[in-house]
Order: structure tokens, then sequence, then C-alpha cells
């Protein structure tokens, strides 16, 4: 049977064309063939130039998720095992994989699909209908790989219950791919230990992408006063006490997350020094202000302000109004660690909303260092949405 063609209309696909991943659904003037939604189609310009092969869904505005920039690419399961292949090896080579994310969707050529590691663990979040038909082959071909170096998975666990699946047409889905296993799984990152939930934590369980980040506040720990704004289950307060920190106070709005966090804490031996507090961080901050509480290092890890362009606005406030609080809180000399993990906050925004939190209240920054996400959420150029994570450090003092 014929391949199924997505024709562009003229002057449309410049995204695509300069190297993006997806096709959307007004950039498109034509669909011959007869494809169901989930099927590969190839992807043409206006006048017939084949641009690729990827997954076809009109049901989302995301209409087609680009697999293969080839012409004539054979997409089956020889495919998906060396994309596989490929996305595991990348990482042996750049990051500690002990626990890692392996599959980073459209940055791994996998589009609509993540697979993080967690120990002997693996969880799945599928957000694509074409991706999902594979859902299966890629976790068989995963454990085949790790296994061939003698890393042997216990149990995978699928967290696909994210809102985006209704705008594919799928349902949200979560539980076991293969038999049941406990799923509070210990793991161990910068020298710090963690219980992860990966059946009932936040997204797969816990926040990879922050790894390196986490590793870089070590030096300016030691022997200081720090508080950890949005703390979850306490990866940037335990990295700050297992690097000697004086005192730590972590707070978060969720009961569940603080208890997590304490239960974390009591598993480093950090119980005396590192403590939680459950509380909104926006109610928290000015409170604490007008205490005259000073720390020589604050830590702001908020959630996404903003999920679509639309709501950049809002974001913007959000992200100035925690850093004006978090700033008034640093001590003059003492540092800020600040991110945003939005990608429609981009790095020029995010910079320039710093930077008038600074100027209102009344503090002068200098620039200790800026990162982004962990090598293994790889940031694929020209496809913009791999892009998400800043992160900055920064001194702060006074107005001299």
């Amino acid at each position: 049977m014929d391949q199924a063609i997505v024709t562009l209309k003229k002057g449309e696909g410049r995204t695509l064309k300069a190297g993006g991943m997806w096709v959307y659904d007004n950039e498109i003037d034509s669909v011959t063939g007869s494809p169901q939604n989930g099927d590969v189609v190839e992807v043409r310009d206006f006048d017939g130039y084949c641009m690729g092969s990827g997954f076809i869904n009109t049901r989302s505005k995301i209409t087609v998720r680009m697999l293969s920039r080839k012409k004539g690419t054979i997409i089956d399961e020889a495919f998906i095992r060396r994309r596989v292949r490929d996305a595991w090896n990348y990482r042996r080579e750049t990051i500690d994989t002990s626990s890692c994310r392996v599959i980073f969707g459209e940055a791994d050529f996998l589009p609509g699909i993540v697979v993080d590691k967690f120990s002997d663990v693996l969880v799945v979040e599928s957000l694509a209908l074409g991706i999902d038909r594979w859902k299966l082959t890629i976790v068989e071909a995963l454990k085949e790989i790790l296994a061939e170096e003698g890393i042997l998975i216990r149990g995978v666990y699928e967290r696909s219950d994210a809102k985006v699946r209704l705008q594919e047409g799928m349902e949200r889905s979560k539980g076991f791919i293969g038999e049941p296993f406990d799923t509070k799984v210990e793991i161990l990152e910068n020298g710090v230990r963690y219980i992860v939930d990966v059946e009932d934590g936040q997204k797969t369980g816990f926040f990879l992408d922050q790894k390196n980040n986490r590793a870089a506040i070590h030096r300016l720990c030691k022997g200081k006063k720090v508080l950890d704004c949005f703390t979850h289950t306490g990866s940037f307060a335990l990295n700050a006490g297992v690097a000697g920190a004086l005192s730590v106070l972590g707070v978060d709005a969720s009961q569940l997350a603080v208890d997590q966090a304490t239960e974390n804490a009591a598993l480093n031996g950090l119980q005396e020094r590192v403590r939680f507090q459950c509380a909104d961080v926006f109610e928290l901050l000015p409170r604490l202000e007008a205490q005259g509480e000073k720390y020589d290092v604050v830590i702001l890890d908020p959630p996404a302000f903003t999920k679509s362009r639309n709501s950049v606005k809002n974001a913007v406030k959000g992200y100035r109004e925690i850093n004006l609080r978090g700033l008034k809180l640093v001590r003059d000399g003492g540092y800020l660690a600040t991110c945003s993990c939005s990608h429609f906050m981009d790095p020029e925004l995010f910079a320039k909303t710093i930077r008038e939190a600074a100027a209102s209240a009344h503090k002068r920054l200098r620039q200790v260092e800026f990162r982004t996400q962990g090598p293994d959420h790889p940031i694929l150029w020209a496809a913009d949405q791999s892009y998400y994570l800043k992160f900055y450090i920064f001194q702060a003092v006074e107005e001299r």
C-alpha cells in the first residue's frame, strides 16, 4: 500500500525547514491517501519536495510529528530499535546513568515519548498517538539494550496521565507495564539518597533535569543558612545539607511533597539541619521578610507558571514577584539560584524579568553562572520545544 502524503501550503513549513520536528494543522494544504490517525505519512513541500516522514494525527493541532528527514526511510521495528540504542549510547557518553532520562521525545527523534530510569526501574510517559503504538517495542528494546551491559530492569511503570493526551484523542493512562513491583524506588544522585514515588509523585516521580544544577550549589552552601522554595521532595535542600549547610528550610505547598522531603532528609541523616514546611511560597516570603529573616543562599525552583503563549504575561508577573521576594531575603553578598522550567518563558524574557526584580529590590546582581537542563535532556537546535530550563546563580549585593 502506498504511503499517504501530506503536502504543505506554499510558504508554510518554515520551522520544519529550519530543523523543527512538528507540522501544524494550519500549514497543511492536502492529505492524499487514507491514513488512519497514528499512521506514518510522507511530508512534502508545496512543490513536491520530500521533507521526510512522521506520525499523523488530525485530532491534534500538531498534525505531524517528524520521525525522519530522509526520503524513503522505512519506519519499522528495526528503525525504532536503532533510535533507542542511539539514545542510550548518548547517555552513556554524557551523564551518570544510574538515574537519568533515557529518552527525551523529539530531542531523541522519538517524538512524544519520555522514558526515565530510576535505578532499576523505568517510567514511561507517552503523549502522542503515533508513538503510543510503539511504546511496548521501545520498552522491550531498552530493557534488552540495558541487559547487554548487565543492567537488569525489575519493573516498568507508565505515567501517561497528562491532559495533553486528551488533545491527541487518547485516554489518560497509568499503571504497570508487566509485573507489579514496589513503586517506591531509592536512588542516589550527587551523594544524596532519595525515595522516588513513581506511582504518585509529580510527572514521572522526580525531576532529573536539575541534576547538574543541584550539584552546582554545593560549593556555595557549606556553613550557610539556606532557603529552598518550591522544594518538591527536597532535592535542592538536601543537596545543600549534604554540602554542609548550617541550616536549611525547604518550602512547598504540597503536604505530600513535604512529607516525602522529610523522609528523604531522615534517609540522609540530615533531619537536624534540614527541615521542611508546607506553605504557599508567595505568602510565606513576605512574612519572612517582615520578621527580618536573611539567608546566605536562596533557591527558587518554581513550577512552570505558564504552559502556553497566552498566559506569558501573567507568568512574568509571577516570576518577577517571586524573584523580588527572594532577593529581599538574600543577605548582602549572598547568593540567589533561580530558574524557570517553562518553554514559553524564553531566555531573554526570563533575564529581563530577573533584572526588573533586582532593580525593585535595590540589589545588584553578579552572575556566577548560567545553566540549562542536564545533557540527558538534550536541546535539539531548531526544535525549540526541547529547550525549556533556564538556571542562574547570582551573587546579590546591595547598591553601593
